[in-house]
């Protein structure tokens, strides 16, 4: 199974960076995995409520531990945002186009985390299934 195969298998997820403004990438992503049938929950710390779902600061926050994590942050939040992914345990790591950073790929790879952050995008996966 590949490493993107192996991120939708996933029976839970979170979004780093998620956003209440609809024509934000983080909130475009947010909404695929939900329409696509997916359990995932936003991360945000500045807000409240993303799509009619109660937004969390962190993983850490969560009421679960998601299996996967979709990143779409600045890299130095990236960074921030894959400790606390470590820590807590999360199975996959999507980095999507813009979010990567070297050393945090590095971190969880070491740590066992599937990761991908070669510059392709959820979006454009979940339009072709």
């Amino acid at each position: 199974m590949s490493n993107l195969q192996q991120f939708l298998a996933s029976k839970s997820y979170a979004v780093a960076g998620a956003s209440t403004r609809r024509e934000k990438y983080g909130n475009k992503v947010f909404r695929a995995l939900l329409t696509s049938g997916r359990d995932a929950y936003p991360l945000n710390p500045a807000q409240q409520e993303i799509e009619g779902h109660r937004a969390f600061a962190s993983i850490a926050d969560l009421p679960l531990v998601p299996e996967a994590l979709s990143i779409i942050t600045p890299p130095a939040v990236t960074r921030k945002v894959v400790a606390d992914a470590i820590a807590a345990g999360v199975q996959h790591i999507w980095m999507q186009p813009g979010a990567e950073d070297e050393q945090a790929s590095e971190s969880a790879r070491a740590a066992g985390i599937n990761v991908i952050d070669d510059g392709s995008c959820l979006l454009v996966l979940l339009a072709r299934i």
